[in-house]
């Protein structure tokens, strides 16, 4: 099924590419919860007029996400969970909680979805998290998980 997508996915692509994938994919999860449509003839011209939108942006936006990298690297985000005596939490971290202890931190305000988390935080103690600012920009937090 060919489909244009909507919003960036991750692992598939980012706004305005147009993707193959499995019919029920598209159908049961795509199309569904609004990450794309289905691709036709007259949604070809509006994926051009999106793809240079986002090409100006992302030219516009390579600085910008190379001084938020910058922020975030000298960044202390300290995140209180409730724990157990040994150390393992109630549940886990979420890229949730990380984006708002980034905002409680002095940070940026960060999008949850360009947050990714390698293994799941479910320890006290220190974590490194990547986020993806842009395409060609990544940086990393280090994350303190405190009992609380």
């Amino acid at each position: 099924m060919k489909l244009i997508l909507t919003t960036e996915v991750s692992g598939l692509g980012a706004p305005g590419d147009v993707v193959e994938v499995k019919d029920g994919y598209g159908r049961n999860y795509l199309i569904p919860r609004g990450f794309a449509i289905r691709w036709t003839r007259g949604a070809e011209s509006q994926v051009a007029s999106l793809k240079k939108a986002r090409a100006s942006r992302e030219i516009r936006d390579l600085g910008s996400a190379k001084e938020v990298a910058g922020q975030l690297g000298a960044l202390k985000v300290k995140l209180k969970v409730r724990a157990g005596e040994s150390g393992r939490l109630f549940g886990s971290v979420t890229t949730g909680d990380i984006a708002d202890a980034v905002k409680a931190a002095g940070g940026p305000q960060l999008d949850r979805r360009r947050i990714e988390i390698g293994n799941a935080i479910k320890s006290v103690g220190t974590h490194k998290v990547s986020v993806r600012l842009h395409p060609e920009v990544a940086a990393t937090i280090d994350v303190e998980v405190v009992a609380g």
